[in-house]
């Protein structure tokens, strides 16, 4: 019946308005604000100002509990997963604790990185539960209309309560992920509909009765703890606040592994190696690795992934595709100079860490060496950063040392040597000794600053005047095949070097 009622409106409107021109009254006002209120009524409706709660609509359906993941299937977080079982326990164990009086956590806060898997971990929580899982991201709580942020948090609070009730669950999992969006530091005299919906937010925690059924969890996640408002992060919100940080070698192996489960290696892969080469990288990242690698193999019709592939992945994650740029020759041999400047100074100064030296251009960068960190770094010592700042000036030493001068492919290393002498001023570790950047001049800051660059810049420059015969043996080689790997580029290096002694 409504359909048919619906045409009928749509037949009338049309003859309606053909009678009123006929009677001489002017209709475009009457259109005019026709279209005005069924657009803002369109808006409405979209946004969830009008008929549609924050549990509404499209979110119905991907709220549903995620069925068989588990904390076996996220690797390289140990520590992390651990920490959060327990805090968990304390949700399903609840008669357990009631008699050591323990109260139950009301909110777990994952902070790190992105693509370490705080999403995963969170989704694992609910089948550890066997908990309802809401999700939401702190985006959708946005408006430009005042309130409608603070009404879907508790649409999104009423609605876990009401699932938990109609699915016969005991609890019932609320995940915020980037809730430093709504979750900001708050303005002094400020009222913003950010500040509303936090507001609310932080009342529906006060809200929640650990012994009342269904007892209710909020998960959140952000990489951006620093810019939560404190109130957020007291004890009776968000008690436990666990990181969930970058996985270290034995992490990255285990998340390799378990995202090669479906991937079909050749015989003599090694996972291990990967992982070596990977330092710093995330899981996200390590996942696509292994899915790049699995392109690669398509692309030649390889049964299988083979080591080169998984090589090249790593590249393509870390640098990008690699592009079409057809180079000038004579810039194609300053590109080669200036890697080979970096892999020299490398290899000076951290033997065996040369992973590849390559002059084909990839995403932005027209050459680039990829290094292989022996082992997982998180101390640095002065003569560690040192040595780093020299790998990263090699480049430009070198085409100084074969040109006389420098080109603009110097940017990023200046930008990473930079870095890593405010990281020094920062630790104490330059003739400043321990200062605060607040107490002392900027004229101060930059003269220590060039002093150490310029220092480190001669180092640099005097070794690799002294290793010209490795430059006359690796340039032909590199500029005929673009890309040399580690092994080949030692046995240049070592033969260069005997020949000379």
């Amino acid at each position: 019946m409504s359909k048919i009622y619906k045409e009928i409106g749509i037949g009338f409107i049309p003859v309606f308005l053909v009678f009123l021109v006929f009677l001489g009254v002017n209709v475009i006002p009457i259109l005019f604000v026709s279209a005005l209120g069924g657009s803002l009524l369109y808006m409405m409706k979209t946004r969830g100002g009008i008929g549609a709660s924050a549990g509404g609509g499209d979110r119905k359906s991907k709220n549903r509990t995620p069925a068989f993941l588990t904390f076996d299937e996220i690797g390289g977080q140990d520590r992390a997963k651990k920490e959060l079982m327990e805090a968990l326990d304390f949700l399903i164990k609840h008669e357990e604790i009631k008699k050591l009086g323990i109260r139950p956590l009301k909110g777990l806060l994952l902070t790190g990185p992105p693509g370490t898997g705080k999403t995963l971990m969170a989704k694992a929580a609910a089948h550890y539960t066997n908990s309802v899982f809401m999700a939401a991201s702190g985006s959708e709580f946005v408006e430009m209309y005042v309130g409608v942020g603070a009404s879907r948090v508790r649409d999104l609070f009423k609605e876990a309560r009401a699932r938990a009730v109609k699915e016969g669950k005991d609890n019932a999992i609320i995940f915020i992920d980037e809730i430093d969006v709504i979750g900001g530091k708050r303005d002094a005299g400020g009222q913003r509909e950010y500040d509303q919906t936090l507001n609310q937010l932080l009342t529906e925690m006060d809200g929640i009765h650990t012994n009342d059924a269904p007892r209710i969890l909020i998960i959140a996640a952000t990489n951006r703890k620093e810019m939560l408002d404190s109130a957020l992060l007291r004890p009776g919100r968000f008690d436990r606040h666990i990181e969930v940080d970058l996985p270290d070698k034995k992490g990255r192996l285990a998340i390799l592994h378990i995202h090669a489960k479906n991937k079909p290696l050749a015989e003599g892969v090694t996972l291990e190696q990967t992982a070596d080469q990977t330092f710093g990288f995330s899981g996200a990242q390590l996942e696509g690795v292994l899915n790049e690698a699995a392109i690669y193999a398509m692309r030649e019709d390889k049964p299988a992934i083979e080591q080169p592939h998984l090589a090249s992945a790593i590249d393509k994650v870390m640098m990008g595709e690699r592009t079409d740029k057809e180079t000038a020759n004579g810039e194609k041999e300053r590109v080669a100079y200036h890697e080979l400047g970096h892999a020299i100074i490398a290899e000076l100064v951290r033997p065996g860490s040369v992973s590849q030296v390559t002059v084909s251009p990839r995403g932005k960068a027209l050459g680039y060496v990829r290094h292989n960190p022996p082992q997982d770094h998180y101390l640095y010592t002065k003569d560690y950063i040192e040595d780093q700042i020299m790998i990263a000036l090699g480049g430009a030493a070198a085409e100084e040392m074969i040109y006389g001068g420098r080109s603009t492919g110097s940017r990023n290393d200046f930008e990473q040597s930079l870095s890593m002498v405010r990281n020094m001023m920062d630790a104490g570790l330059t003739s400043l000794g321990i200062i605060d950047r607040e107490m002392v001049t900027k004229e101060q800051l930059m003269k220590e600053n060039a002093a150490i660059l310029d220092a480190l810049m001669l180092r640099t420059k005097k070794m690799l005047d002294e290793q010209r015969n490795v430059f006359e043996h690796s340039f032909a080689i590199l500029m005929k095949e673009e890309v040399l790997s580690g092994d080949t580029f030692r046995t240049l290096f070592d033969a260069s070097v005997s020949q000379s002694a």
